[in-house]
């Protein structure tokens, strides 16, 4: 007589192979990112272009009467911005469509107040029709800022006011293409404190716009970092409670840092300006940002999971100063050497390994594969990852990245070196997140390890590099 096990009859009958079944993948702790919000995290550092009637009235906030005909660029040409940008390793640029003072750069039928009353091109200018055509031409991601504050607006105070300002999104957002982020603060007349329909303008922006982030003070996709000097804290969660947060009112603390607790996700960007002012002044052409304040902006926002938004200032030509695309290009140059040689290569071990499947193996930190990581059993929030190089080597930097999609965990990590006898703490860290760059001063070892000591769920750490990074 044929015995057939009961777990042979299963798979005869259900079609189900028990030989190579892989491991259940962590389940996501919430809250995770959308897919808009994972994409816009990959840009990592774009540019803010500050261009309008104050470039021509050498102010940062405008009152809203300059005559239109003061906006004249002698030779605008958004090709050159865009060239530009691309060389120097940005991804996109948000253009101030409209600031404080009202005036609009495409020709609106909200407002006589725009390009279209100035005798720039005969009235029939379009500065986001030229930016988001050669956005397009060079590959680039294009953004919109518009204020919500109109210091020139006849309405500006009154409830209808809201309307004027939401079709103002209608109008860009239907008109020149993706745009893949929309900008707007909370900024306000002392006098009239508009009352703004913020949850009306986010609906609108969305209609039209469904793959748009939306940047404000609180969200809802994006977060301000709470300064205007692009660093992100230390400890950086890209998890929020909003729980009484609004544009134009919330806590600088907070948003510098998320809320280990927090309730949405809602990472940081980090905006700041290469030179003193957003707008440009002639005065400041010996005042451009140096390559090493720079470097040190980028660790403290893209390698503190952030993005970088680094603001330049078109000038009256219409063109992105000499002085400011010499220096962009040479902080290009200085990443490049920064993160051009990754020492991490060798054998990599951890302490604890998922269902002690190659699926979740160390090895998988090193694969140059975002979608793949090494993880711990479900429970297991304390673990290492230690790596023989199999030789000495010389560092100073690491880069470290968690599988976002399931959510941010670490909670706290070190970096620890072999000196032959004993591990040896380099640096002690918080949060790690899309991207976390730490620096300590360079040291010589065969091996590293990285401990992760405590976490939210269990880690999920999907990229490792490591650098010896020029010291600036």
């Amino acid at each position: 007589m044929i015995k057939i096990s009961t777990l042979a009859v299963i798979t005869l009958f259900t079609g189900i192979s028990f030989i190579g079944l892989k491991p259940a993948a962590p389940q996501p702790i919430a809250p995770v990112p959308s897919a808009a919000q994972a994409a816009w995290q990959e840009l990592e550092y774009y540019a803010f272009v500050h261009f309008g009637m104050n470039t021509f009235t050498d102010h940062e906030w405008g009152e809203g009467r300059a005559h239109p005909d003061n906006f004249n660029p002698t030779s605008l040409d958004t090709r050159q911005w865009a060239r530009t940008v691309k060389a120097a390793g940005m991804k996109g640029i948000i253009i101030t469509a409209k600031h404080h003072d009202g005036f609009c750069l495409w020709p609106s039928a909200t407002t006589e107040y725009s390009v279209k009353n100035s005798s720039w091109r005969n009235g029939r200018g379009d500065i986001l029709k030229d930016l988001s055509e050669a956005c397009r031409e060079y590959g680039l991601k294009f953004g919109v800022y518009i204020s919500p504050w109109d210091r020139n607006h006849p309405i500006y105070g009154k409830p209808k006011y809201n309307r004027v300002y939401q079709e103002q999104w209608r109008e860009v957002l239907s008109n020149y293409g993706e745009v893949f982020e929309a900008w707007l603060d909370g900024a306000n007349d002392n006098q009239k404190r508009m009352v703004y329909d913020f949850n009306g303008f986010f609906a609108t922006i969305k209609k039209i716009q469904p793959n748009a982030v939306i940047f404000s003070d609180a969200g809802p996709d994006i977060r301000w970092v709470g300064n205007e000097r692009g660093i992100a804290g230390e400890t950086n969660w890209s998890l929020r409670d909003n729980e009484g947060s609004f544009p134009g009112f919330a806590d600088e603390k907070a948003l510098n840092t998320g809320d280990e607790n927090g309730t949405s996700w809602i990472p940081a960007e980090c905006d700041v300006s290469i030179r003193p002012g957003w707008f440009y002044h002639s005065n400041e052409d010996g005042k451009v940002k140096s390559v090493a304040q720079l470097m040190d902006i980028y660790y403290k926002s893209v390698g503190r999971n952030g993005n970088l938004l680094l603001n330049i200032g078109v000038d009256r030509r219409g063109l992105v100063n000499e002085n400011d695309e010499r220096r962009l290009i040479e902080f290009k140059q200085a990443r490049d050497e920064a993160f051009k040689t990754n020492l991490a290569s060798g054998r990599m071990t951890a302490t604890n390994t998922r269902a002690n499947s190659a699926q979740f193996s160390p090895a998988k930190a090193l694969d140059s594969d975002r979608n793949t990581f090494w993880a711990t059993d479900d429970g297991v929030k304390q673990a290492s990852l230690e790596l023989d190089f199999g030789r000495e080597n010389e560092f100073n930097t690491i880069l470290i990245q968690e599988n976002i999609a399931l959510g941010q965990r670490v909670k706290k990590f070190s970096v620890e070196v072999w000196d032959g006898k004993n591990w040896l703490n380099v640096s002690s860290q918080t949060t790690i997140g899309h991207k976390r760059i730490v620096r300590f001063p360079a040291v010589k070892t065969r091996k590293l390890r990285i401990a992760i000591e405590d976490s939210r769920a269990c880690p999920t750490i999907s990229n490792l590099e490591i650098y010896k990074a020029p010291v600036l």
